[in-house]
């Protein structure tokens, strides 16, 4: 009776949580190509109430699945810790855009659920992470609406970058790459505070400097940023570093053949990296040629693909898959354990949210009228959405393996720390556009009192 009853359960919960998944996309859909403002404003509404619904139906199916009680406070914490981020944010700053905030939010607190059920320990270490992320980030947009110095420091996100990053080359090795620093305990990988510095490092000489002559200054110093994440075996992060790069200096100058230029030299720096780096090679061999290499270099790629494959459309349910099979799932390949165990419509509706992310800040980018910002906003979009196809492409097998994590999904503090504040700033720089425009408006509406 029991075991009659668990099945009836995970298999009720499987369909349930794919509907309510699919309802948020949809409103989340709507919230971004409508025009009706009342109307986004309704399923904006409603997305947070079926985000808390899809909350509720993870971890009680897990709850029951498993029957440990600790998955119901763990709930009871994170639907707090959503909660009051909706509420905190839009009674804080009216004029955020509550469409990514919600975003924001669910993806959020699905990697909180997917980080849960393969460790609960993780799991509360990632939520105090991120908690304490959500803290820190909350002054962000008050910071960029009341100061201008910003544009200013332009050598100063240079150097700190580029000092940041070498001082990795003396950190932690990890899978033979020196990616992470450790103080007394405590591991960041620097590269991913340091993206953000970049993109702040380019807008600056950009808006300020926008001829031949910068440019290739602009791009000497990129080219430094991104040599030293390749010394120290960083790929995918010095990829994501030379995408970002080429797609801002193409939105910032028009000219296209800057794209050719980049894939040119992306093409020459991926034939010198397969011939220098021995893991490169290893990757590359796993990807053109898995199933001859099940057991030894395709491994993680080829248990990747069993867990997608088995999973179906709805998945096997939550706690029902093997997740674990696959190596370091919970930081690299944490999709492929959403497509088995939540199904591939559930995996389809989290990446049509990534997609309406970077929709909106590219809606944002267009908006803004001040060109530095333009381009931070821009810059933001371009790696966040670059990065989710890197992961979610590595382990689908669209292209080799790259070892970087699925923006608020996976597990890592750093990550989540880096991804909060983009999205945190892109909200301060949106909120400061709709002001300006607003002041703009009403010094242009106001009556002329002078005498003539």
């Amino acid at each position: 009776m029991q075991i009659t009853l668990k099945y009836y359960v995970i298999e009720l919960s499987k369909y349930l949580i794919a509907f309510t998944m699919l309802l948020y996309t949809g409103l989340a859909l709507v919230c971004n190509f409508s025009k009706n403002k009342k109307a986004v404003s309704i399923c904006c509404s409603l997305q947070s109430g079926v985000l808390l619904v899809l909350m509720f139906l993870c971890f009680l199916d897990m709850t029951f699945v498993s029957g440990k009680e600790e998955y119901l406070y763990l709930f009871a914490f994170i639907t707090l810790f959503l909660f009051f981020m909706i509420t905190i944010v839009t009674i804080i700053y009216d004029k955020a855009d509550r469409v990514l905030l919600n975003n924001m939010c669910l993806l959020s607190g699905l990697g909180l659920c997917i980080v849960s059920r393969l460790s609960f320990t993780r799991a509360f270490r990632q939520y105090i992470i991120t908690l304490v992320s959500f803290a820190i980030c909350l002054a962000i947009p008050f910071v960029i609406e009341r100061f201008r110095f910003f544009r200013k420091l332009l050598w100063v996100y240079a150097g700190v970058g580029i000092v940041a990053l070498l001082i990795v080359l003396t950190g932690t090795k990890v899978n033979g790459a020196h990616i992470t620093y450790s103080i007394k305990g405590f591991t960041f990988q620097p590269s991913e505070i340091v993206k953000i510095l970049f993109l702040f490092f380019i807008a600056a000489l950009l808006y300020k400097y926008n001829n031949l002559k910068w440019i290739f200054i602009s791009a000497v110093i990129s080219g430094c940023f991104v040599m030293i994440l390749v010394l120290s075996k960083d790929l995918g992060s010095a990829l994501i570093f030379f995408v970002a790069y080429f797609m801002i200096l193409i939105m910032s100058t028009h000219n296209y053949w800057y794209l050719l230029t980049g894939l040119a030299g992306g093409a020459i720096a991926c034939i010198a990296a397969y011939n220098i780096f021995d893991h490169v090679k290893v990757r590359v061999v796993a990807f053109l040629d898995p199933w001859t290499y099940i057991d030894d270099q395709a491994y993680q790629i080829t248990q990747s693909l069993f867990a997608i494959s088995s999973g179906g459309w709805f998945g096997a349910g939550l706690m029902q898959g093997r997740p674990w099979d696959i190596p370091y799932v919970d930081q690299d390949l944490i999709f492929s354990a959403m497509c088995e165990e939540f199904g591939l419509l559930f995996a389809l509706c989290v990446l049509t949210i990534c997609l309406c992310c970077f929709y909106r800040m590219m809606f944002m980018s267009r908006i803004i009228g001040d060109k530095f910002y333009q381009i931070v906003v821009y810059g933001i979009g371009v790696m966040y959405i670059f990065q989710v196809f890197l992961t979610v492409g590595g382990g689908i097998k669209f292209i080799p393996l790259t070892g970087v994590t699925l923006p608020f999904i996976s597990y890592g503090g750093s990550s989540v720390l880096s991804t909060f504040i983009m999205f945190f700033i892109v909200q301060g720089i949106y909120i400061k556009s709709l002001k300006y425009e607003k002041s703009l408006d009403e010094k242009n509406t106001k009556p002329d009192t002078k005498v003539h």
